[in-house]
């Protein structure tokens, strides 16, 4: 699998999503209390992440 996203638990307890790409952590989300949260936020990326502008405030 090349890439993916992977719900977890942290150690608080709360459900957190990560993408990976070659087994590497490309960026991780906020905690959620919630499972459904947690897969709410995938799809949420996957609907607007391919549309969003890029902002480099470097």
């Amino acid at each position: 699998m090349a890439h993916h996203f992977q719900i977890y638990k942290d150690k608080a307890g709360e459900f957190r999503v990560r993408f990976k790409y070659n087994d590497e952590i490309m960026f991780s989300t906020e905690g959620y209390s919630s499972k459904a949260s947690a897969k709410n936020a995938i799809e949420s990326i996957k609907k607007n992440g391919p549309g969003a502008d890029v902002v480099d405030d470097s």
